[in-house]
């Protein structure tokens, strides 16, 4: 199949809608961290008592990559964010590139990159929001790839417990290919995992993945499905993966 590139064509305000509306009635509380161009940004949290891991996922950073803020609010739906963690979201991070269909944001900046010094609005305000929260066990940034035809994801891993990349190629192999070439998004890779340079020194732009990081704890994931593929298998594609890592986490006894 040959890769083309396609516009999401989504609408920001009723996806921050439905956002709005599903997220209080599974146990959410919804706040706006910031606002650019008349949209707001929103953080959906969900904290249970006791001592309970602490995962956050994003999506929507570039605004034509529409399967992960509909793997959230897929998620949501189901019930899935319940009370055997501690909950952070922040499903739609670059609304104006979602109204225009493209990877920037309405000024042309790649918001994915702009987390080491950030200079957009966007950005500065959710590096602010995300200074006002804990440590996590476990981070997901939900991308999509326009240039493959299968699904693969990025590892950052610096636990000395076992990751989850493997688990999570598996179970998505179920619903999606899976992007098997040796160099992916120019980066070494190997049967759709990337476990790129994590040291954030030795990067001068950084992506979210890289910040968290850096200030948020050394276990995150990265995850790409293939945007040339229909939206509904890449949505089940982005909710698998999240489902087996959250799975394995949950099983792996405290340290």
């Amino acid at each position: 199949m040959i890769p083309v590139k396609a516009s999401s064509g989504a609408d920001p305000t009723a996806l921050l809608s439905r956002f709005r509306e599903i997220a209080p009635k599974q146990g959410f509380t919804v706040v706006e961290y910031g606002e650019i161009a008349g949209y707001p940004l929103l953080a959906l949290t969900r904290r249970t008592a006791g001592v309970l891991p602490r995962i956050y996922l994003s999506a929507g950073s570039h605004g034509d990559e529409p399967a992960g803020p509909e793997a959230l609010i897929k998620l949501l739906e189901a019930g899935f964010f319940d009370r055997r963690a501690v909950w952070f979201i922040c499903p739609l991070l670059n609304p104006t590139g979602l109204a225009r269909g493209t990877r920037e944001n309405a000024d042309g900046v790649d918001l994915n990159r702009d987390y080491r010094r950030p200079k957009t609005v966007e950005i500065a305000a959710h590096v602010a929001w995300l200074q006002k929260q804990p440590s996590f066990d476990l981070t997901f940034c939900l991308h999509e790839d326009w240039e493959t035809s299968g699904f693969y994801l990025y590892e950052l891993n610096g636990h000395r417990k076992p990751g989850f990349a493997e688990a999570m190629i598996q179970a998505v192999s179920t619903v999606c290919p899976i992007e098997l070439s040796e160099l992916i998004d120019g980066r070494p890779g190997k049967d759709g995992i990337i476990r790129p340079e994590d040291d954030p020194a030795k990067r001068e732009l950084w992506p979210e993945a890289i910040y968290l990081r850096a200030h948020h704890g050394p276990r995150s994931y990265t995850t790409e499905s293939p945007s040339m593929r229909p939206l509904p298998q890449r949505v089940a594609a982005q909710c698998l993966a999240v489902e087996t890592a959250v799975r394995l986490l949950l099983e792996q006894k405290p340290a």
